[in-house]
């Protein structure tokens, strides 16, 4: 137990695509499922279902601060909510509580988006299954996924292109102050003042800042592949309505 919050961790590092992370991957899929489940269940139910999701994401989240705090690890360069996912626990608990429409849209976009990249290529190091940054990991991000689809699918709110607009403009101004307190306090949030000492995937885009059109390029691409859906949904609702007025007229001619 005592190598569960070592901060000298001694087990295994973690491995990618190991069996640890496929099965990670794969228990969250299946939570996801298993919500689907309440689309139509009281509305009691489904607020005491958005209250669990918000408090595990609270309690998980102050666990992480608490433990880089123990290990040492706990500085302003590193741990203040600034980093996206990190942002987007506390204010996704926030919408999870109060059904706020205006944090859905984010949750949904960046939260998803981003989430789900970090899922997939967690920065974990040295610390593998069983230790808690391991499930700490997964448990953050993968409830940050599962809050915007349970809001999407079983609470019944959409995106629409205005969402898209709103997230791009105030990302955008959420990233240049963000720039000025990296430069103000050496820090390096959402990594836009420099790449990242360790291996990622920006190492493969340009040098500074070129990489960060890059990175909104990126962003933009996501947001309309996960608008994709809502888009389809759309277009098909607009043409079988256009049949039917089409067939109404038909009718009414003859």
């Amino acid at each position: 137990m005592s190598q569960f919050f070592a901060g000298n961790y001694l087990g295994p590092a973690f491995d990618l695509f190991g069996a640890a992370h496929i099965g990670a991957l794969i228990f969250i899929i299946l939570l996801n499922l298993f919500l689907l489940r309440f689309t139509n269940a009281s509305d009691a139910t489904k607020s005491k279902i958005r209250w669990t999701l918000a408090l595990i994401l609270l309690c998980n989240e102050i666990l992480w601060h608490a433990w880089n705090y123990s290990v040492g690890t706990w500085t302003i360069q590193t741990m203040l909510p600034l980093h996206l996912c990190s942002l987007l626990v506390w204010t996704g608990a926030l919408m999870l509580v109060t059904k706020n429409y205006a944090i859905y849209e984010f949750m949904y976009f960046l939260g998803i988006g981003g989430a789900i990249q970090a899922l997939i290529t967690p920065d974990l190091g040295i610390y593998g299954f069983p230790h808690f940054r391991f499930f700490q990991t997964f448990i953050s991000h993968g409830l940050i996924v599962t809050s915007g689809i349970y809001m999407t699918v079983v609470e019944g709110f959409r995106p629409t292109w205005k969402s898209i607009v709103r997230v791009a403009v105030w990302m955008n101004v959420y990233v240049v102050i963000v720039y000025f307190i990296n430069t103000a306090i050496g820090s390096n949030y959402l990594m836009i003042n420099f790449k990242p000492n360790t291996p990622s995937l920006l190492d493969l885009l340009p040098d500074w800042p070129i990489y960060i059109l890059y990175m909104e390029a990126i962003g933009v691409i996501t947001c309309l592949l996960l608008y994709l859906p809502f888009a389809l949904k759309d277009w098909r609702g607009k043409h079988r309505t256009n049949k039917d007025n089409t067939s109404r007229l038909e009718s009414i001619s003859k």
